[in-house]
């Protein structure tokens, strides 16, 4: 009996974990497609060669802005975009970028909900960004 009982909570366990699994895939698949509705994903070069006609956002804390950023780019932290996103202009292109993507997903979510169309996420973020960058001293 007793080993009835584990191995019926195995299974049990086991198929939990599945759910959750499926669950947080299903999850992350429909927050790329809605990205993907908002937003369009670029490459270093096409952001590059875009970013001159819009503005750019920089999600990042403050202390990795100052430690390195896009030249040209505006410090706007994730953390602060809710209270702070009138500070970008609605008629203009907006080009976002974090570290990697995730928060430039998510901040493009919120930025369309407010009405702004032009969208632009730069693929790898900050992190294997090649081109011009700016410290803070």
């Amino acid at each position: 009996m007793v080993l009835g009982t584990s191995s019926t909570a195995s299974i049990i366990v086991n198929t939990i974990l599945i759910i959750l699994i499926a669950a947080y895939l299903v999850y992350q698949g429909y927050i790329v497609w809605k990205r993907n509705k908002v937003a369009k994903m670029l490459d270093e070069d096409d952001f590059r060669e875009g970013m001159h006609k819009g503005q750019i956002i920089d999600l990042r804390e403050k202390k990795d802005f100052d430690a390195g950023h896009v030249l040209g780019a505006r410090s706007i932290p994730y953390a602060t975009l809710k209270t702070r996103f009138q500070e970008v202009r609605p008629d203009l292109p907006v080009y976002i970028y974090d570290q990697g993507r995730s928060l430039s997903s998510r901040a493009a979510l919120f930025l369309a909900k407010k009405g702004y169309k032009e969208l632009f996420i730069l693929h790898y973020g900050f992190q294997r960004w090649n081109g011009k960058t700016k410290k803070r001293s």
